[in-house]
């Protein structure tokens, strides 16, 4: 049975400082340098916070397909915005959550690409048959490093700091369980409570250093892998991840590996998939824009890879799901697909 969507209007808008061309080297993604390659990290070619909100409540006037929803607020008052794409109540939906952790960014700005080209009559045309929610940038605060805690040894500079945690150094994705933060809360009440959800990835940012077949990967994918999970549901998992890898690897510049997870049901992989009856899919781009510790920050110059990377891989599952070839993916793979190392 379908549950009603809630809906209130609301806003989003970006600087398109990062675009999605001009890499030129196969295997860019992987091999870019990190922050220990002497590259000099900043913050200023990240779209801030009211960046974000203007670009999306540019895009809400001009595109008649899109509607846009605040499910809350942040610890420090910033509003939560939901995008949605809902012609049919009756179609799939899947939900792309992006920014758990403020400081893995360059997913959100993948977002943001995909949101403007779902405008285009092209990318459109997609929406008649699938129902697509999105929400870019869900800590808002650790993304604009407005925390109570001190950022002092964070490594990128430029007009502000990016963390992991929320303003109240609370991981969001531990927190899927007691959803004791405002965040969390909001997330669970008026979006995966509210909406007929088939699938979901959660768009995330790993480390700098893991590696498949000697290689660095571009990023690492994971189905829900608690017991508390429907094996359907597991399976609907496993093959949203054959579109992404299939799409991504045959780009010829992405490396994915399987990323090595826990069970726990306080991670929204799997907590979602147990609770909700959700599909879910954990995506770990390469790298991160800010930490404190050295190895998980990359260097920018593999930011338009990485860009691209989420955008097929937003692109791909869409169009899948809208097509219905999802149904269809071939799972083999996961048989034979590497843990990063």
């Amino acid at each position: 049975m379908r549950r009603t969507a809630r809906t209130t209007s609301a806003a989003l808008a970006l600087t398109g400082a990062l675009v999605l061309g001009g890499a030129t080297t196969a295997g860019a993604v992987g091999e870019g340098p990190d922050y220990g390659g002497n590259e000099v990290v900043t913050t200023s070619i990240l779209s801030t916070y009211d960046e974000v909100v203007d670009f999306l409540r540019t895009q809400d006037a001009k595109q008649d397909a899109m509607e846009l929803e605040v499910i809350g607020q942040t610890v420090k008052g910033r509003d939560i915005h939901l995008v949605k794409y809902v012609s049919d109540p009756d179609n799939p939906t899947i939900f792309y959550l992006a920014q758990q952790h403020g400081n893995e960014q360059l997913t959100t700005e993948a977002m943001l690409h995909f949101i403007k080209s779902l405008g285009s009559g092209k990318s459109a045309r997609i929406l008649d048959d699938v129902n697509i929610l999105m929400i870019p940038m869900y800590n808002a605060d650790g993304a604009m490093g407005d925390v109570n805690f001190s950022l002092d040894d964070y490594i990128a500079k430029g007009e502000r700091h990016l963390t992991r945690y929320n303003a109240d150094g609370v991981d969001l994705n531990r927190d899927h369980v007691a959803r004791l933060e405002p965040e969390t809360q909001a997330l669970h009440t008026n979006v995966l409570q509210a909406y007929d959800i088939d699938y979901m990835i959660d768009l995330h940012h790993q480390g700098t250093q893991s590696r498949v077949d000697g290689d660095l990967v571009s990023g690492s994918i994971l189905y829900p892998t608690t017991p508390d999970a429907d094996p359907a549901v597991v399976e609907g998992s496993k093959r949203l991840g054959s579109i992404v890898y299939e799409n991504v690897d045959s780009t010829g510049w992405g490396h994915i590996g399987r990323y090595v997870g826990g069970t726990a049901n306080t991670i929204a992989r799997n907590g979602i998939a147990a609770e909700y009856g959700i599909s879910t899919l954990l995506f770990e781009m390469r790298g991160m824009s800010d930490h404190e510790y050295a190895p998980y920050v990359l260097g920018q110059k593999s930011n338009g890879y990485l860009i691209r990377q989420s955008v097929v891989t937003l692109t791909s599952t869409a169009q899948a799901i809208a097509d219905g070839s999802i149904e269809t993916a071939d799972t083999s793979f996961w048989d034979t697909l590497p843990e990063q190392g």
